[in-house]
């Protein structure tokens, strides 16, 4: 089961994540909207990775993602509203990626709980 974290409590998991890490790499955040809601509203990456991989090509990228950041780095993923998000954290569990969360509400709720300054649409 994928935990869900609200934009309200991710500062907190970030610096959690940051102090559990012996490299004390920046957590991940993967934003799995597609690139024109990317341009629309996006996330600052303060504290944190972005890392922008559509949901449809995270199947083809799975390697990538854990070349890159290994299949224990800390990932919350992030789409509008969550279903997608939560859907690709549960593939990405189900792949052997063990520190993973979904970003309820999404970029939505980020807005609304975390930055106004993001658009919502």
């Amino acid at each position: 089961m994928i935990s869900q974290l609200s934009p309200s409590d991710f500062a907190a998991w970030r610096d959690k994540a940051m102090a559990g890490a012996a490299s004390h790499a920046l957590p991940v955040v993967l934003d799995v909207r597609e690139p024109w809601e990317l341009q629309t509203a996006s996330v600052r990456a303060e504290g944190f990775t972005l890392v922008h991989i559509p949901m449809r090509e995270i199947p083809a990228r799975l390697a990538e993602l854990q070349q890159l950041h290994g299949a224990d780095h800390p990932i919350a993923c992030l789409c509008h509203h969550g279903m997608r998000s939560l859907q690709v954290a549960n593939y990405l569990a189900q792949s052997g990626f063990s520190e993973v969360v979904n970003l309820q509400g999404g970029i939505d709720a980020w807005s609304q709980q975390v930055d106004p300054l993001v658009p919502l649409y």
